[in-house]
Order: structure tokens, then sequence, then C-alpha cells
């Protein structure tokens, strides 16, 4: 199907479905000779992976990546890389009420109006479960940029009405995941966690926010106009199952302020050009100017709910549905390594392009 492919010069291609036997991917365009830690791949599915954290859906899947192609003892060949990651959890079973109605927020209906078919199982190819193939092309993708001393860390900034109001310098980042909600602040972490466990028992579902920012990005990553790099990584973002929502910088505040505030002053900064403040978040005119680069993601509420709920059948029919299955009451736990990979994705792919700009 179209839309199934991502990147220009990295490349990453995902197949498969939440409830078949596998889900996989295949990355072109990684440059040969890149020594790949293989540990380090799974530890990041690790992170994603359905059981990972108490505050998630019950389904236990192991997300085992296996390397089909592309690597010789640990070093990329230059060729396509492709790996499959088996679903050994599945149970479609769970979801044969679905194959005539559609669940209020998802993406039955669209999906069946658009292809006059559609996987009922847990969403098929719309579930998130295939964000766990993106994740695995994604660690790929940081340790490519780790070459170049480029690092990319999220966090869980906001559940419900909870919210981190700490600035990222002020955070431990290394502490992001020893806790459950993903958030390296304990205070904060534990009324997110207390929120998520409170509206679970009740049957609903929440949203929330996660921050990335983005370190040692050299200047001029980004191509003009239709690829600018803020499109481009907001296209990833967006491209994540339930965002609603990307800022970068200042966001929706600069709304409010006046040019003269908002402005990045030039500065010295260590023998080079800077900016005293960082209200672009990293990005003008679509290139990066150094800085680090700060964005937020902003996630809705998960539409599978422990609840009856009013939609329709096929036929139109007015039905009640109530959720089965076993589904994540809030995704952004989950989410952050995802948002970290759509981020690398797309700056490896930049930083590739980048050596084509200029001789």
């Amino acid at each position: 199907m179209a839309g199934s492919t991502f990147g220009k010069l990295f490349q990453l291609t995902t197949f498969g479905e939440s409830h078949g036997p596998a889900i996989g991917g295949v990355v072109d365009g990684c440059p040969a000779g890149l020594r790949v830690d293989e540990s380090a791949v799974q530890a990041e599915l690790d992170r994603r992976r359905p059981g990972s954290t108490p505050l998630g859906t019950t389904r236990r899947e192991a997300d085992t990546v296996e390397f089909l192609s592309g690597l010789l003892e640990g070093v990329t060949l230059g060729t396509p890389i492709g790996f499959i990651i088996r679903n050994a959890d599945a149970r479609p079973a769970d979801y044969g009420h679905l194959q005539q109605a559609y669940r209020p927020g998802h993406a039955d209906l669209t999906w069946e109006q658009k292809f006059g078919i559609r996987d009922h199982r847990g969403g098929g190819r719309a579930s998130a479960r295939e964000t766990a193939v993106r994740v695995a092309a994604g660690a790929l993708a940081r340790q490519l940029l780790a070459t170049g001393g480029i690092q990319v860390r999220a966090w869980v900034s906001q559940v419900g009405e909870e919210r981190l109001l700490k600035p990222w310098q002020e955070l431990d980042l290394e502490a992001v995941y020893r806790s459950d909600v993903r958030c390296p602040d304990e205070p904060a972490a534990a009324r997110m966690e207390a929120l998520i466990g409170r509206v679970r028992r009740e049957g609903d579902t929440l949203g929330g926010r996660i921050s990335c920012v983005v370190r040692g990005v050299p200047p001029g990553l980004g191509e003009p106009v239709f690829d600018k790099l803020h499109a481009d990584l907001a296209k990833a973002l967006f491209s994540i199952n339930a965002v609603k929502g990307v800022q970068f910088g200042s966001g929706f505040d600069a709304i409010a302020m006046r040019g003269s505030a908002h402005n990045d002053a030039y500065v010295a900064k260590q023998g080079r050009i800077g900016t005293a403040t960082n209200r672009s978040g990293g990005i003008q005119g679509g290139i990066s100017n150094g800085e680090a680069i700060e964005f937020d993601v902003a996630f809705k509420p998960v539409s599978t709910l422990l609840r009856p709920q009013s939609s329709v059948d096929s036929q139109g029919n007015a039905v009640m549905l109530e959720g089965k299955g076993r589904h994540d009451p809030c995704v952004v736990p989950r989410a952050v390594p995802i948002v970290e990979a759509m981020a690398c994705l797309v700056l490896a792919d930049h930083l590739l392009r980048q050596r084509t700009a200029r001789v």
C-alpha cells in the first residue's frame, strides 16, 4: 500500500498487522561500515514493547528483533537491512465483535471507506503495534547519529491535567526510564501514575504530552521550501498513532509575544555563533542553527474505553460497544521511544542529505 515508506536517503518501509504472524521492516540507504550494537536495538524495543510498564496494556510480547539481511558480523553492508518482529501474544478472537461495528474515535470506519475492507483484529495495520518496527529502525538511525555526536532524548511532560513544568536543563534525562510513566521528575511522575491508575479503574482513558530535546545537531540540516527540517519532523511525529499536535520551541506561546521578545538574538558561543535564547527550537528557516532542537508532541486519549459507547454497525444500525481485549489507558509512557525513533529517522535522513549539499 502507498504510505508505508518514509525518508529520502535513509528510508524505512514497514509491513505487517497487529494480529498477523509478524511485523517487520526494511531500512535502505544506511551507509556501509556502521557497526551495529544489536543489543542496543533490542533495548529500545524493550522500552516500547507491550508489558514494559504496568501502566500499559496487559498484552505480552517479547518483541525480539530478527535481522534477515544487510549485516555481516554486526557491520552494515550498505544493502537493505531487513528484519522482522514476530507476534507471539496475538488474540484476534478478542475483536470478533468488531467485524460489523466501528469503534468511536478509531480508524475502523475511515479504513473501510477507503479500501472497502479492513482488518478488524486490533485495527490491523492502523494499530500502534506497527510502531515497534519504527523503534527498531530508529535505533539503527540513532547509532548512525551517534557517530556525529547527536543525542535524542524524550520524556513524558504531561498526563491529563498533571504537567511537569521544569525546563529540560533542570532534569536528569538519564532517569526517564526509572519511572513507570517515563517522567524524570519523581514528584510529577508520582502524580501522573496516580492519575492513570484512577482513570483506568473508571474504565476511561487519558491523553498526554511528550517533550523531546536533540543535542549535538550541526547547523545546516534541513532543505529549503518543502523539506524543511521541522516540516519533516512534524510529518514524522504526526504519523504516530494518537498524535494531535506538534510544536517547536515557543510553539503556540509565540502568539502572545512581540517580535522584539521572541527573536533569537545571535551571540558568540564557544568560538561559534549561537543564540541567546532558543524560542525557535533550534530551527530557523527550516534549517538547524546548531542549538538544541526542542519540541513537544500532544497525544489524545485512547479511543478504546472499557465502558459502553454508542456507535453504528456496517448497516447503519445503532449499537452499543464496550472495549474488549488489552489496551493502554494512556499511550504516552510507551510512546516515548517511538517519538525518539521518528526524530532519529528524520535526522539520519537529513544528515545524509546534508553531505550532498555542497562540495
